[in-house]
C-alpha cells in the first residue's frame, strides 16, 4: 500500500542518496547537490519556507520516492509539483501512480489550489505518461529551456486543474483501492 508520510529533517541522506543515482537524476532539471551539506541546506530551507511542502511516497511503511509542491500559499492557487521514485524495486510497479493520485488529493483538497502544474524534461516519456495518465494536459513547450548532462534541452508544461482532477478522482482512487495500492477513505 503507497502512502505519503510527512518530509522531514531525519529523511535527507536519503533523499541525498536517490538523487545522485543516475537513473533519477538524469531527468531532473537541477543538478544534483554537490555534497552531503548542500543538500541538508536545501532541505532545510525547503521544510522552513510555507509555500514548500514535500512528502515521502511509502509503500507498504518504506521509504521509496519523494513527491513535492512548491507555491501552495500563491494567491493564484497554483503550485508547482515534482515526484520521483527513489527505490528502483519500486518502479513500474503502481507506487509512481499512487502518489500521483494522493498528492492530487492534498493538492486541490487539503491546499485548495485550483491547478497544479509541472515541468518535465521532453524525453522523459515514462513522466510525460504517467502525468497524462493522472490527468495532466500539456500547456506548453519550452526549447532548449534546461541545460542538463552537457546540452541544452527541450521542456513540456503539464498542468491539471482542480475540476479535472473532481471528474476524473473517483474511478482513478477507486481502482487504486481496488489493487490494492492505496487504503480506503
Amino acid at each position: 500500500m503507497i502512502e505519503l508520510k510527512d518530509l522531514c529533517l531525519d529523511d535527507g541522506d536519503r533523499l541525498y542518496h536517490w538523487r545522485r543515482q543516475p537513473e533519477v537524476d538524469r531527468w531532473m532539471s537541477p543538478s544534483p547537490p554537490a555534497d552531503i551539506e548542500t543538500h541538508r541546506a536545501w532541505l532545510e530551507a525547503f521544510l522552513a519556507d510555507p509555500n514548500r511542502v514535500g512528502w515521502i511516497i511509502a509503500e507498504g511503511g518504506r521509504p521509496c520516492g519523494f513527491l513535492m509542491l512548491k507555491g501552495v500559499t500563491d494567491l493564484q492557487q497554483r503550485a508547482e509539483w515534482g515526484w520521483y521514485i527513489g527505490e528502483a524495486e519500486a518502479r513500474g510497479r503502481g507506487a509512481g501512480r499512487a502518489a500521483q493520485a494522493l498528492g492530487l488529493e492534498r493538492a486541490f483538497y487539503d491546499y485548495a489550489l485550483q491547478k497544479v502544474w509541472s515541468e518535465v524534461l521532453a524525453d522523459n516519456d515514462a513522466a510525460l505518461k504517467a502525468q497524462s495518465a493522472a490527468g495532466f494536459r500539456r500547456e506548453g513547450y519550452l526549447r532548449r529551456h534546461v541545460f542538463k548532462d552537457g546540452r541544452f534541452r527541450d521542456v513540456a508544461l503539464l498542468a491539471i486543474l482542480a475540476e479535472e482532477w473532481k471528474e476524473r478522482r473517483g474511478p482513478v482512487l477507486r481502482n487504486l483501492q481496488a489493487s490494492g495500492l492505496i487504503g480506503k477513505g
